[in-house]
């Protein structure tokens, strides 16, 4: 079987490796937000730490050998501030060091300069101050302008969460129509004549599922599903249950009253042999008292 199939990294003996949208609720999300993953994690970002050779093969000036081209990506690693600013494409990058020619070689971390500076969102018409890289900000010059550096670039080169989610932002606005500058018809066409020609890659289903994490989007998927299918307590259930069943009993009860009226015409023997024994008993003095022994004695 492993033979007859096609091999690769989603392969594994011939069989496909399970992911994390085949089973549980990650099955339940939609094509939209698998669409947008695509991009995020399983698409190849752009060389920022390296510059790619083009090509296949390349010849050794001095010796004449033919080596092949290999453009192979460093390893990354995203700290967890790196996704509360905007850093180009860069992460940190772990490696080896000799700093001596006589001594081993040392672990070592090259971590991107960080800055904070104010960006300006033309779309939002907001100032915002973030933690920004020198490749950040020569990216946004060569784009002209923050909202374009955000809609060119995919998600693998954006990387952040904050960038995406200032990128899922201004495509929502875009796609209302700019309702923050209803005020300024002339400017807001403006905007919309602009940033419109985003909008032809992204439906709006795409939009909506744009820029979340995988739990932030099971969160999502899990209020949508109790939105459609509230969950409604038991015990609003058992009170009517019980509401219904005292209305049946009080029918029940003046039914059977109303009956007993009707046929009971002479009274009952017990009541009247109840009735004898309280009038045969005397005003000052009662049968039971003289059984009772804590009651008082009479005094002769």
């Amino acid at each position: 079987m492993a033979h007859a199939t096609k091999q690769g990294a989603q392969m594994l003996h011939g069989f496909k490796r399970a992911t994390r949208f085949d089973s549980g609720l990650g099955a339940l999300l939609p094509e939209a937000y698998k669409k947008f993953w695509k991009e995020w994690k399983q698409t190849q970002p752009a060389a920022v730490h390296y510059i790619p050779k083009e090509g296949e093969w390349n010849r050794d000036e001095i010796t004449g050998e033919i080596k092949p081209i290999q453009n192979i990506p460093l390893p990354l690693i995203d700290p967890p501030e790196s996704n509360t600013g905007i850093w180009g494409g860069e992460a940190v990058i772990k490696g080896f060091q000799k700093r001596h020619r006589l001594k081993r070689r040392v672990p070592h971390f090259w971590v991107p300069v960080l800055k904070r500076s104010v960006v300006h969102s033309e779309v939002l018409n907001e100032y915002m101050a973030v933690v920004v890289t020198d490749t950040t900000l020569e990216k946004i010059h060569e784009c002209r302008g923050f909202d374009h550096y955000l809609l060119k670039n995919p998600a693998c080169d954006l990387r952040s969460t904050l960038a995406l989610t200032l990128k899922r932002k201004i495509l929502l606005e875009l796609l209302n129509g700019c309702p923050t500058r209803a005020d300024n018809a002339e400017e807001q066409q403006r905007l919309l004549k602009e940033y419109k020609c985003y909008l032809e890659g992204y439906t709006a289903e795409e939009i909506e599922w744009y820029g979340y994490t995988y739990q932030e989007a099971l969160k999502k998927l899990q209020a949508q599903i109790r939105d459609e299918n509230p969950v409604k307590p038991h015990k609003y259930e058992f009170r009517m249950q019980l509401i219904e069943q005292l209305k049946k009993a009080g029918l029940r009860e003046t039914d059977s009253s109303e009956k007993t009226a009707k046929t009971s015409v002479e009274p009952d023997a017990d009541l009247q042999a109840l009735s004898k024994l309280e009038s045969s008993s005397g005003s000052g003095s009662n049968w039971l008292s003289k059984i009772n022994p804590f009651g008082k004695k009479q005094e002769t």
